[in-house]
């Protein structure tokens, strides 16, 4: 279910919208919220892939920025939101089985296990509060849906078990304001950065620009470029390519709100 984002959750600190996720009041993307701080994508793996996962990230961190590692069987991100728990502080999450989805739940209490490690990659939703400060319209908030996300043909560097495509977000813009997206974005390399590509979505591998392997089609206008950004929904697709026997993602669009405050993310 896609929610209508009230304009309240843009005003409120990451620890009200956590507890409202946490008592089952926000089960829908977050796109919009917590203007000001970062948001993160969820990779949960077993300790023994935990290693190759923050080597992958490590060689790939235009799509797997990381924010934050928790200790084995600890859901505290200490370092991103103390005090949070990672296993009801997302809206929704999805449950990968040998590389298989299989379930996307609110909860993460009956899966949750002593030997998981919880990795917080940085998300391009921070990004959108610098973009529309800059007098940029956000085309899926506009439209008030999940943000378009596609599989390219761009493999990802390999570590150890895992490697795969790049997926890419996307938002349509006249080419003057791609440009300054671009300048925008270049400053926040701990949240994808500037765009991958702009423009053709063949020559990323995309065939079909209105069917997006996650998330939902946005509008583009006569005259508008799409502008593609590395997204953590890759380690998804890596886990239906590498297929390990256990795995746990935020479902794409529902992310975690850090308490960190995008402008220290920001470089100048």
């Amino acid at each position: 279910m896609i929610g209508v984002i009230s304009m309240n959750y843009a005003d409120m600190k990451p620890r009200e919208v956590r507890e409202l996720i946490r008592k089952g009041k926000i089960d829908f993307q977050t796109s919009g919220m917590c203007n000001g701080y970062a948001q993160a994508n969820l990779v949960v793996l077993p300790k023994e892939l935990a290693f190759d996962f923050l080597l992958f990230t490590q060689r790939n961190p235009k799509p797997c920025p990381v924010l934050d590692v928790t200790e084995i069987g600890n859901p505290e991100p200490k370092l991103a939101a103390p005090g949070a728990d990672l296993r009801t502080d997302i809206p929704r999450y999805r449950i990968y089985k040998k590389g298989k989805f299989v379930e996307e739940v609110t909860d993460l209490k009956s899966y949750w296990r002593d030997d998981l490690v919880a990795f917080l990659l940085g998300c391009s939703f921070s990004f959108e509060g610098p973009l529309l400060d800059a007098g940029l319209e956000v085309r899926h908030i506009t439209e008030k849906h999940n943000v378009p996300m596609y599989i390219t043909n761009i493999q990802c560097v390999p570590a150890g078990v895992f490697n795969g495509p790049t997926v890419v977000s996307m938002r349509p813009m006249k080419p003057k304001d791609a440009i300054r997206a671009t300048q925008v974005t270049s400053r926040m390399p701990s949240v994808h950065g500037a765009p991958l590509h702009i423009g053709d979505p063949s020559v990323i591998g995309i065939k079909d620009i209105n069917k997006p392997e996650f998330g939902d089609p946005d509008t583009i206008k006569p005259g508008e470029v799409p502008v593609f950004w590395a997204c953590g929904v890759t380690p998804q697709a890596v886990a239906m390519n590498v297929k390990p026997d256990f795995m746990i993602t935020h479902a794409p669009g529902h992310m975690f709100i850090t308490d960190l405050l995008n402008a220290n993310l920001s470089v100048l």
